[in-house]
């Protein structure tokens, strides 16, 4: 079973005088068996929705999303943290974050010419906290007059239930699992 095995290989780090310990998500990605069954069980969190294209947040989120892209067989966007135009005809739909985790407000953007009107977009990450990036994808979503199907993610460590359900996050663990 998929869930027992994100939770065996999963581990939280830090020390006895660190002042918190930090998610090590490595052993999802080092596990064949477990990374050829992330794209399936993430996609099949919206059984209905119809993608047409799958939005991973810079870098987590992007190798996930290649994973449910490919299963999908839809397109991948890269939700780029910081981006910059590659020249002045390069254009982007950018947005800022609320606070994020650190408390950090990041710059966050998707060229114009990868999302649309029309398009469908599931947003997939690794985990979700507080929404921020997620908030934003929404956001940046609406800016293209593309559609939202949700946010499919690993871990939901939401603590505002109205973020869950604004944005649709369905998760496969909650933080409180692991």
């Amino acid at each position: 079973m998929l869930e027992a095995d994100l939770k065996g290989s999963f581990r939280w780090r830090g020390d006895r005088t660190d002042r918190w310990n930090l998610a090590d998500l490595s052993g999802w990605w080092a596990e064949a068996t477990i990374l050829r069954r992330l794209g399936p069980a993430l996609a099949s969190l919206f059984p209905d929705a119809q993608p047409t294209v799958v939005l991973g947040p810079q870098s987590r989120g992007a190798l996930l999303g290649a994973l449910v892209a490919t299963h999908l067989g839809v397109g991948l966007v890269e939700l780029r943290k910081d981006p910059s135009r590659a020249a002045d005809s390069d254009r982007w739909h950018i947005t800022h974050t609320p606070p994020d985790y650190l408390d950090r407000t990041l710059r966050l953007g998707v060229r114009k010419d990868h999302l649309s009107a029309g398009s469908r977009v599931l947003l997939i990450d690794d985990w979700i906290d507080t929404g921020a990036q997620a908030t934003a994808a929404h956001a940046i979503v609406e800016q293209s007059g593309a559609s939202w199907c949700g946010a499919a993610v690993v871990v939901d460590g939401l603590s505002d239930s109205r973020k869950r359900r604004d944005l649709d996050v369905r998760a496969l663990l909650h933080q409180r699992d692991l």
